[in-house]
């Protein structure tokens, strides 16, 4: 070996001493990363997301402190993790909200103020109806909707929110004209369990402990397979239902320019601390399905996904974004 070779052989060697120190190497010093929630403390995405910030924060041997930011459908947490540097300390606890906050005008900022990390759950939207209700499937409550055009009253979370547009999606797909009566979070289960809508579209997370009780119904599903959590239910395209898969995604998100180094150390502890016994039962008890992407997919998705988003607040008059 020739002296020139030498030197390259312990340039490549110090190389990948530097590359193994690096990747070892505390995140942002050691400090304390900031996990940012975009929901209130104690909701269901709250509490899954400390129990994922607890396995990140034994897995980079760092403190991984919950942050409760909500507020404008998104829009301050999302400002504030945007805004902050971009070294890996600051990461948000994203979801579909980006694209829906975006186009509706909420906030300045879109999806590509942020670096993806990994996808980290999927909640797929319910179509529900009380227990004593007359609709045994939803074939039947289609068809009521279609023979009454206007006298089917659905509830959703809110107007732009996430069950709203799956509604949306769901009744334009099926050829039927519906009341569409958007509620708060907090309300709209009591509205269906009051008698004040006969259904529902919502999230998991917020209707089966009363589909446990037996006081609600699931008829049906609006993503891309069955829920486990409700394994009986069919999905719309089981039905002939040709419906867009409405699928609402969890992951982390950290500000643009972070360095692709400190993303992979990250999306390497989200995939590990995801699959504790904890995660795993948080998702049963919540309704959530751990559903793992690392960066690159989960980036993808998001374009994919922020596309869809903004053809379909374009329809409902709600994009206000160009």
């Amino acid at each position: 070996m020739n002296l020139k070779q030498s030197f390259r052989r312990a340039a490549g060697l110090l190389g990948l001493v530097a590359a193994s120190v690096s990747a070892q190497a505390p995140i942002a010093g050691g400090a304390p990363l900031d996990f940012v929630v975009i929901f209130p403390a104690g909701s269901s995405a709250d509490v899954s997301a400390r129990i994922l910030a607890d396995g990140i924060a034994k897995n980079l041997e760092q403190a991984v402190p919950v942050s409760n930011k909500p507020g404008g459908g998104g829009a301050v947490g999302y400002k504030f993790v945007a805004g902050a540097r971009p070294d890996g300390r600051t990461l948000v606890w994203n979801s579909n909200s980006v694209s829906t906050t975006f186009h509706s005008g909420a906030m300045d900022i879109d999806y590509k103020a942020f670096e993806p990390v990994a996808r980290v759950s999927i909640e797929i939207p319910a179509v529900v109806v009380q227990a004593s209700s007359r609709w045994k499937t939803l074939p039947e409550l289609l068809d009521y909707a279609r023979a009454n055009p206007g006298m089917l009253k659905v509830g959703n979370s809110g107007t732009g929110s996430h069950t709203h547009m799956a509604a949306a999606a769901l009744f334009e797909a099926a050829g039927a004209t519906v009341l569409d009566v958007p509620f708060s979070a907090s309300q709209v289960v009591p509205s269906l369990l009051g008698g004040h809508v006969d259904a529902l579209i919502q999230l998991p997370g917020a209707v089966v402990p009363h589909v446990k009780s037996g006081a609600l119904r699931v008829l049906g599903v609006l993503g891309s397979k069955r829920d486990p959590v409700f394994p009986d239910a069919p999905t719309a395209s089981e039905l002939g239902v040709r419906v867009a898969a409405m699928d609402l995604w969890r992951g982390i998100g950290v500000p643009k320019g972070t360095p692709r180094a400190v993303v992979a150390r990250l999306e390497k502890a989200i995939e590990a601390s995801m699959s504790r016994p904890e995660f795993v039962s948080a998702g049963q008890k919540f309704g959530f399905i751990p559903a793992f992407l690392g960066a690159d997919e989960f980036g993808q998705l998001i374009a994919r996904d922020d596309e869809l988003i903004a053809r379909q607040m374009q329809a409902l008059g709600l994009k206000k974004k160009p």
